[in-house]
């Protein structure tokens, strides 16, 4: 809305008004906006989710020794460290023992529906800064609302109904494959989605290779990481068994779709199942969305796009504005939700996050990146299969169910010692980890994975 504002302004020379056609003065806005809504709004959406919460008859914390009164969120904190301080260093085992109760405790009082925080905290200045007849934003935009959506049932139905399941799986599922094909419709039908190959060539004369601009065109090309001249188009599938023209073309179409479905369903609930510790979804989301903002703004300037040899997208610089609003809503909710969290995302959040992620890839043709940008939750979720595999395969085999993770996801592995459950694998670590150092491993490895991402530019 300010954005075109501005835009109006400019017919009459206002100062100032031009500083709106620079995207990075916009993102920058944009992303203290985001940061300031998220930091300074999330109190008050916490306090109201708490009351929310404890009217539903959540789960919360009681004083035993005030007549199990309720307590707050400050509270439970200075309680568990009060009786933990007050312990003898020689009642270690019996001190673990109520850390873990009394961390347990904190947790199920913990407020969930977070989530919300990040919602506005991205929407809000979007509609402010953002281009609301640019398509990519309005994708993005619908993205957020729906996955928002989604997860936001999900965790009503928890709460409000006292239902641990929430929203049937098999609805999710429906809900994340109705985007896939929405974000998948458009794509195609869109003319305003076009997009640039750029290849290199060795100039006969010359002996250098130079950069080829091709045309402007409606594709279905992708990035292949790790390969030369690394632009692969869907349509080459079908080719391959002898079917050319628009037939191929169109094929090619519905491996896209197919494959924006699987998308988004598969980040969506990989994200869901990395928000198990604090901090722990929304600091890597905080890091995939720098590392997917600085795409975008590769993606969108065609002087860097031919230089790093990948694929200009027209327009697609607006996705910048976006990914700006949802790095400062993220760190946003970090300041409440890092260990140990005053708030969760829950499933509002977590669904809503793996949904942005998976779309917004799918926009810029980088889908096949994910594994390795968002290899920390793509390791989560692999994590999960192969232990729910692993155990109903043995339990057939032998009648009695084997893990190879002490837990899964793996995240909660690090939390168990040795020997605490039996029939594992991998017993290692010998000691439990502490939940705040796990996630900043987990964080440290996704910085990583972000820079080797964008590693794989060059790397052909």
């Amino acid at each position: 809305m300010l954005y075109h504002l501005f835009q109006y302004l400019q017919e009459f020379d206002v100062p100032g008004s031009h500083l709106v056609d620079y995207i990075t003065f916009r993102a920058g806005i944009t992303l203290a906006l985001s940061l300031f809504i998220a930091i300074v709004i999330g109190g008050s959406i916490i306090k109201k989710l708490e009351a929310y919460y404890n009217r539903q008859g959540g789960e919360n914390m009681r004083d035993l020794d005030n007549g199990g009164k309720i307590v707050s969120h400050t509270d439970a904190i200075e309680k568990i460290q009060t009786v933990l301080t007050n312990m003898d260093e020689s009642e270690q085992e019996k001190k673990d023992d109520v850390a873990k109760a009394l961390e347990k405790d904190r947790k199920s009082q913990t407020p969930s529906m977070g989530g919300l925080i990040i919602i506005v905290a991205i929407l809000v200045p979007c509609l402010l800064m953002g281009k609301l007849n640019n398509v990519y934003m309005l994708l993005m935009i619908l993205a957020t609302l729906w996955c928002g959506a989604l997860g936001f049932l999900d965790d009503y139905i928890k709460i409000a109904h006292h239902d641990k399941q929430g929203l049937k799986g098999k609805f999710k599922v429906i809900g994340q494959v109705g985007l896939g094909i929405i974000v998948a419709l458009v794509m195609w039908a869109s003319p305003a989605i076009v997009m640039s190959e750029n290849t290199e060539v060795r100039n006969p004369e010359t002996n250098q290779m130079e950069v080829v601009h091709a045309p402007q065109v409606k594709g279905t090309q992708t990035t292949i990481p790790f390969i030369k001249n690394h632009n692969f188009d869907y349509a080459r599938v079908p080719q391959w068994f002898g079917i050319t023209g628009k037939t191929a073309r169109g094929i090619g179409w519905l491996i896209f779709a197919a494959l924006a479905i699987f998308i988004v369903v598969a980040v969506s609930n990989a994200a869901n199942l990395t928000d198990g510790l604090d901090g722990l979804a929304s600091g890597t989301s905080a890091i995939v969305a720098v590392a997917l903002a600085i795409m975008a703004y590769l993606s969108g300037n065609v002087i860097y796009a031919a230089y790093l040899n990948i694929m200009y997208i027209p327009d697609s610089g607006e996705l910048v504005i976006y990914a700006a609003a949802f790095i400062g809503a993220t760190i946003g909710f970090l300041w409440y939700n890092s260990y140990p969290a005053q708030v969760f995302m829950g499933d509002t959040g977590s669904l809503c996050i793996g949904g942005i992620v998976g779309v917004f890839a799918l926009l810029l043709r980088k889908e096949w990146l994910l594994p390795i940008l968002c290899g920390v939750f793509f390791v989560e979720a692999l994590s999960n299969m192969i232990q729910t595999g692993y155990f109903k395969y043995t339990k057939r085999k032998t009648g009695v169910g084997k893990r190879i993770f002490k837990m899964a996801p793996i995240h909660h592995h690090y939390q168990i010692p040795a020997g605490k459950i039996k029939n594992v694998m991998f017993q290692k670590p010998i000691h439990a980890i502490p939940e705040n150092k796990i996630v900043m491993r987990f964080l440290l490895v996704s910085i990583i994975l972000a820079v080797l991402t964008f590693v794989t530019f060059k790397v052909r």
